[in-house]
């Protein structure tokens, strides 16, 4: 694996690619009597169109572009400049209306002409794709029904708004800048027909079959697969997947996991998921021999990325899955560096891998701490939540290490603001984000 491309290239391609077709609207004549604010509302128009092509290519998920940040961050990414997109599209209209005010009668759905329908189709797509997004968890969406609705609606947008740019016609008007935008919308079409239907083949190539079922504490459960006819993956410790389970890739009803087995025990994969959803409930009805599909491996978050004389987790829940991967792998390397691990829960007895924590804690050099919200009767450890104090209690000397941090988004923002309090360098630390959706 080569996770060496550096960030600022990724930087200037993102930019470039969104940027650069504004020189094709700057280019030859412009239509004459347009002013300055038409031209300025113009330019967003076209750097909603170039965003929105380019949110296509933050969510193919190619591994060498999201290793160098991490792939839950480029989602996250992915989703505000979303948002910003549907800013661009409101204000686009909204520039030329107050400037030129004659221009609202456009917006009659009967009368307006073909290219200006297409504007409006596409920046309603945008608005009710932002909606859904923003929406989505408040109003308890199910996952597999938000993707689709977001899949059609970015679809419906990018060929609306590809439709208003070729009616209004101004910046497709020479031949060689209808061959421009030919050229960009065929590597948009390119962008949809990956996602969709090459790498759903390449990962239904590649199928797994499930070997033991098992529960764990805290109604979490455990699913080790294998590889069926040829030999697996290779993956980093603390690295994720996404798993299609009683569907065929092509469904495109995959959801990411992390991968909690040792990295070194391959070509066996196990994943520790919590009963939270419609869908996280069905994994104890998996049955060995089942087929599951992995599109894998993906994440930055990894101890093998950054090599330190020690180690620190820091783990919520099931947040300690990707942290168990680091673990259990180091014990099979018999790696002799301290690691210390922060284990926060809210009862003690819904504690996941506790008593295998207990083993490792006799091949490793490694202390664990247990942060228990509510503590049983006569409970010795730490209570309630996590906090700087707590982590200095037990870390007196916070230099030299690298902390490894992964649980529910509010824990990991207190955790973060601990570190950065304790004078603990940002590129010291690292978080797994859970809502990478």
């Amino acid at each position: 694996m080569n996770y060496f491309i550096p960030r600022g290239f990724w930087y200037g391609l993102y930019l470039f690619m969104i940027i650069g077709p504004l020189f094709v609207l700057l280019a030859g004549a412009s239509p004459p009597g347009r002013g300055l604010w038409w031209e300025f509302s113009s330019a967003l128009g076209f750097m909603s169109i170039t965003t929105m092509g380019m949110e296509f290519a933050l969510t193919a998920r190619f591994k060498k572009a999201t290793a160098p940040f991490g792939i839950d961050i480029v989602y996250y990414f992915h989703k505000y400049v979303g948002l910003l997109v549907c800013g661009f599209v409101i204000v686009h209209p909204a520039i030329i209306f107050l400037t030129h005010p004659a221009t609202v009668a456009l917006l009659n759905p009967v009368t307006t002409p073909l290219r200006f329908k297409a504007g409006i189709i596409s920046a309603l797509a945008v608005v009710s794709l932002s909606v859904v997004t923003v929406v989505a968890r408040r109003f308890n969406i199910e996952y597999d029904n938000w993707r689709l609705w977001h899949r059609v609606l970015a679809v419906v947008a990018i060929l609306a708004a590809i439709g208003h740019i070729a009616g209004v016609g101004y910046s497709a008007q020479e031949q060689w800048k209808s061959a421009f935008w030919a050229a960009l919308g065929l590597a948009w079409a390119w962008l949809v027909l990956y996602m969709w239907i090459v790498r759903p083949f390449l990962v239904r190539r590649r199928p797994y079959v499930v070997e033991e079922v098992k529960g764990e504490r805290g109604n979490n459960w455990t699913i080790r697969i294998r590889p069926k006819g040829h030999e697996g993956i290779r993956f980093l410790p603390g690295q994720f997947a996404w798993l299609s389970i009683w569907h065929t890739p092509f469904a495109m009803k995959d959801h990411p996991f992390s991968i909690a087995s040792s990295a070194d025990q391959t070509p066996t994969l196990e994943f520790t998921i919590k009963e939270r959803g419609d869908f996280t409930k069905r994994i104890k009805t998996l049955s060995p021999g089942e087929t599951v599909y992995v599109d894998a491996p993906y994440g930055s978050f990894s101890c093998d990325r950054y090599p330190a004389e020690a180690l620190v987790f820091i783990a919520g829940g099931i947040g300690a899955a990707p942290i168990m991967s680091m673990v259990r792998t180091l014990a099979n390397r018999a790696d002799s560096r301290p690691l210390l691990l922060f284990y926060a829960n809210k009862q003690w007895e819904r504690v996941a891998f506790r008593e295998e924590l207990d083993l490792l804690r006799e091949r490793l050099d490694l202390r664990v701490v247990h942060i228990i919200e509510n503590p049983p009767p006569g409970w010795q450890g730490e209570s309630g939540f996590i906090d700087a104090s707590i982590i200095a209690r037990h870390l007196p000397d916070v230099r030299g290490r690298q902390y490894f941090i992964c649980g529910p988004v509010p824990m990991m923002n207190v955790c973060e603001k601990a570190l950065r309090k304790l004078e603990v360098p940002v590129a010291m630390f690292h978080s797994e984000l859970f809502n990478i959706v």
